[in-house]
């Protein structure tokens, strides 16, 4: 069989015959006549008929067809398209600002973490800093650690009338060049615990800071930054993207990225770029365990003895147990937000979002895409199972 289906100047007339004469050829004979293709000789076997419409098939498929040649080209040039479209896309996010060493920058929450490394990370590349920060103490030691260029002010973003205070001063300081870059970072965690411990003013202090202190500062920064058509940062987390916890902080950060692509969509017409940030999970004074723990502690001891009953005396220092379980995920490396930032502020293209942090890339932005019943299941199989929930 192996010499007939090769391409031997001997088989040249065997694959010049047109299929519908190879499949005559291969039909068995009955009475002198042909039997219809549908039909089979008793004295054939199973695998004799099998193997005849096996080989049909080989030759018509060796027909020459125009719509088979134009498919595999058109493949071809499709996949092309595909890799240059990629090419460019990369190469376009590559492309930065012409001159930074003129442009002013203000961002909030600079006493530690994202916010005190993106104003020590800003200054050093040129950049004119305003850095803002709760504490007289941080602030100070900020401004030892940086050039003139760098500018603090005290900010408590919860404050109306500090906000305004602080952006009358920020007019003063950029001039008619207006403010390049305005980074919303100020945020704090707030108390994570079940929601059925809660009061509205646990909810409060983190909606208070990160939405309604984030929405103060924009407003009142907006006029300098439709000025210089530059950029806004607003720092969200993937706690606006899957609720993790209860308490105040997931709610404000989906109420963030709700305000954040309205503002972005507000501004395209004044050419001012809007860009929200959600990192994973790091390693910094807003996520220290056992600050967090603490504050469920404190919680705790106020508790209904029906409700104690429910989750059991155990039940935080479970919790503890199992939040040790998942240090591992946590990002050590606070200069992948900053990246986020960098490219925020400087490229020609920038993002509307950017995730931070392998565990975010990898497990939170995806999760979120998914049914509402893999992201219960995921998220249930880290809670700590209740002592006694039916003693209602």
């Amino acid at each position: 069989m192996d010499s007939e289906l090769d391409g031997s100047p001997g088989n040249l007339h065997l694959q010049r015959i047109g299929a519908s004469q190879v499949a005559q050829s291969f039909l068995p004979q009955h009475s002198g006549q042909n039997r219809p293709p549908s039909s089979r000789s008793p004295t054939a076997s199973p695998l004799q008929f099998i193997s005849s419409k096996v080989t049909i098939f080989f030759y018509c498929s060796r027909e020459e067809s125009p719509y088979h040649i134009q498919g595999g080209k058109m493949f071809f040039w499709v996949l092309a398209l595909l890799i240059l479209c990629g090419f460019l896309w990369n190469y376009k996010r590559q492309l930065k600002i012409a001159d930074i060493t003129d442009k002013y920058i203000f961002i909030t929450g600079c006493d530690t973490g994202f916010g005190n490394l993106a104003a020590r990370t800003f200054d050093k590349k040129g950049f004119h800093v305003i850095a803002a920060c709760l504490t007289e103490s941080e602030s100070i030691a900020l401004k030892a650690e940086t050039s003139e260029r760098l500018h603090t002010v005290l900010l408590d973003v919860t404050d109306p009338e500090n906000v305004k205070r602080t952006a009358q001063w920020v007019k003063n300081q950029v001039g008619e060049k207006g403010l390049w870059g305005l980074i919303n970072n100020a945020g704090i965690l707030g108390v994570l615990a079940p929601t059925d411990w809660l009061t509205v003013e646990d909810y409060r202090e983190p909606i208070e800071v990160n939405l309604f202190g984030l929405i103060s500062v924009t407003l009142n920064l907006l006029p300098l930054v439709k000025k210089a058509r530059g950029r806004i940062i607003n720092v969200s987390s993937i706690g606006g993207r899957l609720a993790f916890s209860g308490g105040g902080y997931t709610p404000s950060k989906y109420a963030v990225e709700g305000f954040n692509d309205s503002l972005r969509r507000d501004m395209k017409a004044f050419g001012v770029h809007v860009s929200c940030i959600e990192p994973g999970l790091f390693k910094t004074g807003l996520s220290d365990p056992i600050k967090a723990t603490e504050k469920k502690l404190a919680i705790w001891k106020h508790l209904s003895p029906d409700i104690k009953q429910q989750y059991g005396e155990g039940y935080i220092e479970k919790c503890l147990d199992k939040l040790k379980g998942t240090n591992s995920f946590v990002n050590v490396d606070l200069s992948l937000v900053v990246e986020c930032m960098d490219h925020a502020l400087t490229s020609l293209f920038p993002k509307t979002h950017y995730a931070a942090g392998r565990d975010a890339k990898t497990f939170w932005i995806p999760l979120s895409h998914m049914p509402a019943v893999l992201q219960d299941f995921l998220l249930l199989k880290q809670k700590i199972e209740l002592a006694n929930p039916k003693a209602v």
